[in-house]
């Protein structure tokens, strides 16, 4: 006999992306009455915004990585698939992996963004970008890997070619990278040689606009530029890169177009929305800009689909101050909190205002005891900013463990000035590409 007072289904909640996004608004549903399911082509959550000191030899992979299925294993209303949605079908209500279809009576699509190279994409691979572990681990390969063959070069112009890093865009990657490559050749690796002087090589950082650094203060961004050229990093401002070819940057400063032999370019200037913005756009309609991203309602929703949220990079939201949120941590964190405050409010026939993104300002590290910290009213520079910018970058880290990880990997190298994470790995020896081909 069936109970005419049978339980109802908890409403159903998929949220697509694991990033900060994503996870945020899990962790913000954890103890509501709902089922959560959370999907990611990765087993794991990356704190991206160290993935630069995984590429530089300071942090190991598994030092900025939170497996999901340890973070929500406390959580019983979460459940963690592992795998790549590849469709939506908003009548029916449901997404589709490869092995699977997973209904839903909300949505939440938070996959991020990609890297952009502004229509030229066989760059590529000659020039990585830093988004993902593989990515850390490939540059990480390139950058000491330079430093190897430079060892056993003979000709002084390929040398040169070897010791010379080209660093395309000067927002807070493209300048972090750029201190540290240069504290890694001026100090770590000074006295790990004997066929060549570290203290020779060049590091070059190209930035399209008038400065670097350009979502935090002139005054910070020019303490930023003078800090990096006391490492020894060349700033140039203004350029564009026209074209990256048999290990030669072209690029033009005006009406001043210049060549850089380099074995060692890194990618840092532009993204793109993840494929699934196209997939959204396809199934609902939806407006998306140039860089793919889904233009969203004031509440974050996609337009007629109240049930389907969009949020973190993937998503357009300029209904603040006319201009898209910037695709950082706090934006993500805080829409992925709000969606997740929201679907709480509706399913108690209630509801919440329109999101507003409170600016936590902006943060960017140089080198050691050497940060610039943007908050408005308050700006940092110098050996406090630094301290800010380890203690929240700290606090955001996911588990706690990781946090011990992280603080004690930084006071090793703090006192030694030694990176001890300094891996060539990915292929069974350095070598040149072309070498290979050309055999």
């Amino acid at each position: 006999m069936v109970n005419s007072r049978e339980k109802k289904a908890p409403h159903q909640v998929v949220i697509v992306g694991g990033g900060f996004g994503g996870l945020y608004t899990a962790k913000t549903l954890a103890k509501a009455n709902v089922s959560v399911t959370l999907i990611d082509k990765r087993n794991f959550h990356l704190f991206q915004p160290l993935l630069y000191q995984v590429a530089t030899g300071t942090l190991s992979p598994g030092d900025i990585s939170s497996p999901l299925r340890a973070v929500f294993s406390k959580s019983k209303n979460t459940q963690v698939l592992l795998g790549e949605v590849k469709d939506i079908n908003p009548k029916a209500q449901h997404v589709i992996l490869d092995d699977k279809v997973v209904p839903y009576d909300t949505l939440i699509v938070a996959t991020g963004a990609n890297h952009s190279y502004f229509g030229k994409d066989h760059w590529k691979d000659l020039a990585p970008g830093l988004k993902t572990v593989e990515d850390a681990i490939e540059m990480r390969r390139r950058i000491f890997g330079a430093f190897e063959a430079a060892e056993k070069e003979t000709d002084p112009e390929k040398r040169r070619a070897w010791l010379t890093f080209v660093i395309v865009g000067g927002g807070p990657t493209g300048v972090e990278l750029a201190g540290a490559i240069a504290e890694l050749a001026y100090k770590t690796l000074k006295e790990d040689f004997r066929s060549i002087d570290t203290s020779e090589t060049k590091i070059l950082l190209l930035q399209g606009g008038d400065r670097i650094l350009p979502h935090i203060a002139p005054e910070l961004s020019q303490v930023a530029a003078e800090s990096l050229q006391k490492l020894g990093a060349i700033i140039q401002t203004k350029t564009r890169v026209t074209n990256i070819e048999n290990d030669i940057v072209t690029f033009k400063n005006g009406d001043e177009v210049k060549e850089i032999p380099s074995k060692t370019i890194l990618w840092a200037a532009g993204v793109k929305a993840s494929p699934m913005g196209e997939v959204l756009a396809e199934r609902t309609g939806v407006e998306c800009d140039h860089a793919g991203r889904v233009i969203v309602e004031p509440d974050l929703t996609v337009r007629g689909y109240k049930n389907i949220f969009v949020v973190g990079d993937l998503g357009n939201f300029s209904h603040q101050n006319g201009k898209p949120l910037p695709g950082v941590a706090p934006v993500a964190t805080q829409q992925g909190e709000y969606v997740a405050k929201l679907i709480k409010k509706r399913l108690k026939g209630q509801t919440l205002p329109e999101f507003r993104y409170n600016d936590v300002g902006s943060l960017a590290m140089i080198g050691q005891n050497l940060a610039v910290v943007d908050l408005g009213l308050i700006k940092l520079q110098g050996f406090i900013a630094w301290v800010f910018w380890l203690l929240i970058h700290i606090y955001f880290l996911i588990e706690f463990d990781t946090k011990l990880l992280v603080v004690f990997q930084w006071a090793w190298n703090y006192i030694t000035r030694n990176r001890r994470s300094r891996l060539i790995t990915g292929r069974e020896a350095f070598v040149e590409p072309k070498t290979v081909n050309q055999q």
